[in-house]
């Protein structure tokens, strides 16, 4: 069992938001005792070739919002993400609330402000978000408690946010049928996954388990919902008992043929600002694409 402050009596009206575009799930996480909400793990919209930013997912999710005349307190980044941009500033804008992310952002931002060539005024302190969680800490959306468990691998700064008996594990695990992420990226470890996965599979068995993305593995429909009695079952990457020596042997396998995300590049520069797109030096909205690769 786990040492964190876990309170499965309190249960979470939960609704999730597919992104067709990135297989995303997006999350309003709901207090059942008031109209206090968080977002978890939100999405903007980029069309790459065109250049162009929109706005209509993290607009269902500000519709859904305002129709329940929730307040939102929190908006959540599991990790930064490299498959999708967050809309986490577009959405404080709209609806306030404070943006956090895992401690270890720090490491992120100094490895990839210096993949794109930031400069001095890329600040690498974590000074663009509101709220820096370590491995522990806790947190209130309106009278529940959240707590914020450290689960690197895929990435150092990714973190697993449990509010009452919904933990919302961001690319740590994904459905049962579709195993876990990659490990390859920098800073990533598949060793570390390992552990990571297992401290999340040491949470109750009756714990509700909201993934970041799902690919439909096998042409089943798109699912977001399981449990830590069914990963630990089922998973075909970690479950049945499969120990860390196979698991790293078959995730570095499988890393070793992946290709990286279609939307990396401008993910990665985004989200490591907290979702704000970088300037240039007339202050025009500006992406890099370093050669080379990352």
């Amino acid at each position: 069992m786990t040492d964190y402050p876990i309170h499965m009596e309190t249960v979470p009206e939960v609704q999730a938001f597919f992104d067709e575009a990135t297989n995303t799930i997006s999350y309003i996480v709901k207090d059942p005792a008031s109209n206090a909400c968080a977002i978890v793990d939100s999405v903007m919209d980029i069309d790459y070739a065109a250049g162009r930013i929109t706005y209509d997912h993290a607009d269902r999710l500000i519709d859904e919002v305002t129709r329940q005349g929730l307040t939102l307190e929190w908006i959540i980044e599991t990790h930064v993400h490299a498959d999708h941009l967050s809309a986490a500033p577009y959405l404080q804008q709209k609806l306030g609330g404070k943006i956090g992310i895992g401690a270890k952002i720090l490491i992120v931002q100094e490895t990839f402000g210096k993949v794109f060539n930031e400069g001095t005024e890329f600040q690498r302190d974590g000074s663009q978000f509101d709220r820096l969680f370590e491995d522990g800490d806790t947190y209130r959306i309106g009278e529940m408690e959240a707590v914020a468990l450290y689960t690197p691998g895929h990435t150092p700064a990714c973190m697993v946010h449990v509010i009452g008996n919904a933990a919302f594990v961001g690319d740590t695990l994904f459905m049962p049928d579709g195993g876990s992420a990659r490990a390859d990226f920098p800073g990533g470890d598949a060793g570390t996954l390992y552990d990571s996965i297992q401290k999340v599979l040491a949470l109750p068995d009756e714990m509700r388990l909201f993934m970041c993305h799902d690919y439909g593995p096998n042409g089943r429909d798109i699912a977001w919902e399981t449990t830590v009695a069914e990963e630990k079952a089922h998973n075909i990457h970690v479950g049945g008992g499969k120990t860390k020596e196979e698991f790293v042997a078959f995730r570095q396998e499988r890393d070793a043929t992946l290709g990286m995300p279609k939307l990396i590049l401008p993910s990665l520069q985004v989200n490591m600002r907290a979702g704000e797109v970088p300037k240039d030096a007339d202050g025009r909205p500006m992406l890099k694409v370093p050669l080379g690769g990352l």
